[in-house]
């Protein structure tokens, strides 16, 4: 019952599907994040800045306090800022009632020090952002696997293209595959290699109460030190109080293209399907239609297409929204950064079902070469091309006579041929003797070169 009265059917109906996300983005875990945020950051003060001296004890305990954190803490963390009415402030009075607790109230006062609350929230996110990149990286490359898998089996079949919806030069299947693999590693390799950022330079991000009080302490230095070293972020010093997002937006926005890479697969997968290129798994037990018993539904694809359209609407938003702040801050972006999980959450359940889809087709071969036979005419495109070479007059308009709008067997492309002037015999025989099956090019091959590239 506590799925089925969700609002939002990332926790409720497709709950199993974004499970993982739950400890990184509820606000579970962003509390948990801010937790660990502000005992790093204590931490650092004593044990690199050694701004007070302490035994090692006592930096095991404040480890203790973070790694012990559970949803009971997060509770009591709730409760005061209900009283309060401010959520970093909530945490920085848990962390000092657990300082008070084990008899280390000379570091009271130390907690949250010098920052203000995006310094804390800013690092939070970012920490979130950099496990939820590995989710998306690793969802994607399940995703380019099962591509990789049919393009390899299905490399040499002949398929008849379709542009406008029209018959077109053939293609082989697998060449067709390899085409939406080759993108999304495109955008793998970009998710892998953008860094993320964050910065604690207080307020209005000039250090200005920590030069106040420690003016011999280099605080450029101590920032980058604890964001690099200390938790693998990119430091960033030029900011207002609040972080500007662009590694967020960087990431997004590829998370945008290889959305509406996927988009086009499952518009593409769902045509097939009702061409009957493919078959679907057929599963005794489920129903296509509630009235139409014989239908065996895309559903998948067709889920993984409304869900990766809200996913790219949000990111959008939010590529473009978290940019921006009135003077040197404003809390417009703060409402906005608590929802990235539903981000998340959309495009994993988008990506998943596509997957899920792609997993229960099965190529029907016999019907792929049928169409591709029955449509002698697309040898126009080599035959006007060979006319061109040999200097034969008005080869496109002569071809585009004999085939526009209509269908022709494979005996009157032959009989055009011979009529042919200036073309070779040899070379006569071997356009009559082109199968439209066997004009794919060098489909095959490009898929070997594509194989040839991975690592």
């Amino acid at each position: 019952m506590d799925t089925i009265k969700a609002i939002s059917v990332i926790d409720g109906r497709y709950s199993k599907i974004t499970k993982d996300l739950r400890e990184i983005f509820s606000e579970y875990g962003l509390i948990k994040h801010r937790v660990y945020v502000e005992i790093e950051w204590l931490k650092f003060i004593l044990k690199d800045l050694k701004l007070v001296k302490v035994d090692k004890s006592i930096l095991k305990n404040l480890d203790k306090i973070k790694h012990d954190f559970n949803e009971f803490h997060a509770k009591e963390i709730k409760k005061i800022e209900k009283k309060i009415n401010h959520d970093v402030k909530a945490v920085e009075y848990f962390i000092k009632d657990k300082l008070r607790k084990i008899h280390c109230e000379n570091l009271i006062e130390w907690v949250h020090f010098a920052c203000t609350s995006d310094d804390i929230n800013n690092i939070s996110h970012a920490l979130m952002l950099k496990k939820g990149k590995q989710i998306i990286e690793n969802v994607l490359k399940e995703f380019v696997n099962e591509i990789e898998a049919k393009a390899f089996k299905y490399k040499s079949v002949p398929m008849m293209s379709r542009t406008h919806g029209q018959p077109a030069t053939p293609t082989t299947v697998g060449k067709e595959f390899v085409n939406f693999a080759w993108r999304i590693c495109h955008e793998i390799k970009i998710i892998k290699q953008a860094s993320i950022q964050a910065k604690i330079n207080g307020t209005t991000g000039n250090y200005n109460a920590h030069f106040f009080v420690f003016p011999d302490i280099e605080w450029i230095k101590a920032s980058k030190k604890f964001l690099s070293i200390n938790l693998g972020l990119e430091p960033i010093f030029f900011t207002t109080q609040i972080n500007p997002n662009l590694s967020l937006s960087y990431i997004l926005h590829s998370m945008i293209r290889s959305a509406a890479t996927i988009i086009d697969f499952n518009r593409d997968m769902w045509g097939y399907i009702s061409l009957d290129y493919f078959k679907q798994h057929l599963k005794e037990s489920e129903t296509g239609s509630s009235i139409m018993p014989h239908k065996i539904n895309p559903i998948d694809f067709e889920n993984s297409e409304g869900n990766m359209g809200i996913a790219i609407s949000m990111m959008e938003h939010f590529s473009v929204k978290l940019a921006k702040s009135r003077f040197q801050r404003d809390l417009s972006d703060s409402t906005v950064l608590k929802s990235i999980g539903t981000i998340f959450g959309y495009y994993l359940i988008g990506i998943k079902n596509s997957i899920k889809g792609l997993k229960k087709i099965t190529l029907n071969q016999k019907v792929i070469l049928k169409d591709i036979q029955d449509n002698p005419e697309l040898l126009a495109e080599p035959f006007q091309t060979a006319m061109r070479v040999f200097g034969e007059k008005n080869p496109y308009e002569r071809l585009k006579k004999l085939t526009r709008g209509k269908k022709i067997e494979k005996k009157e492309l032959e009989m055009f041929v011979n009529e042919l002037n200036e073309i070779p015999f040899e070379f006569k025989e071997k356009m009559k003797a082109l199968k439209v099956e066997e004009y794919t090019g060098l489909a095959e091959k490009l898929v070997e070169v594509y194989f040839s590239q991975i690592p």
